[in-house]
């Protein structure tokens, strides 16, 4: 799916009254990424992290467009903390309730675009589209297309808020990861940067 294909999906979600919703995952562990920050000349700055490998913070989010509406972030988070049958991440079940909780959120019919990841792929979740062809629509990306994804732009705003934080145990990440989830709630300017960043337009 390219730009093209896109307008498609707009097209369509012009014809049903639709919102756009884009989705992606993320996930953060107990050591944080590599990021910039000040110190004195000559002296390197070492933040010391615990915990390294205990765990990992999974999510899932939707940015969710449709002209005249103000933009929306639909999120859901899990916690791995590495006890025997946790889930490691998200399963099928949890995309297909994470799309009935937009669906009602947003009280129309949704025009999803998410990328071809196998998990999107399975048979209950293609079952599961198929008999909501009423209300939802599924554009597919490509598996590794952050440019045309504004989702992406959201994640790096919270990957950049909590670059530096050297969390205590994984409940300190979480809290963290959900704080910044919903400060960009309330900014839906923020929202539409993301998309604004994509390159692509919301007629309207």
């Amino acid at each position: 799916m390219e730009k093209g294909d896109l307008a498609a999906g707009k097209s369509t979600a012009a014809e049903r009254g639709a919102w756009i919703v884009f989705e992606d995952e993320a996930g953060q562990s107990m050591t944080p990424p590599r990021a910039r920050t000040w110190g004195r000349i000559g002296q390197t700055p070492v933040v010391r992290v615990r915990g390294r490998g205990s765990g990992r913070v999974s999510m899932a989010g939707m940015t969710c467009y449709k002209p005249g509406k103000r933009s929306r972030l639909i999120y859901r988070i899990r916690e791995y903390r590495g006890r025997k049958d946790e889930p490691k991440g998200f399963g099928w079940r949890d995309f297909r309730n994470l799309i009935v909780r937009a669906r009602i959120q947003l009280g129309g019919p949704i025009v999803l675009v998410w990328d071809n990841v196998r998990l999107h792929l399975t048979k209950p979740l293609r079952e599961f589209i198929a008999a909501n062809a009423d209300w939802l629509t599924v554009f597919q990306l490509p598996t590794y297309a952050p440019d045309l994804n504004p989702q992406e732009g959201i994640w790096s705003l919270v990957k950049r808020d909590i670059s530096n934080l050297a969390a205590a145990d994984l409940g300190q990440i979480t809290r963290a990861v959900k704080r910044r989830l919903k400060q960009i709630q309330l900014h839906p300017d923020l929202v539409d940067g993301c998309l604004a960043g994509t390159g692509l337009l919301m007629d309207g």
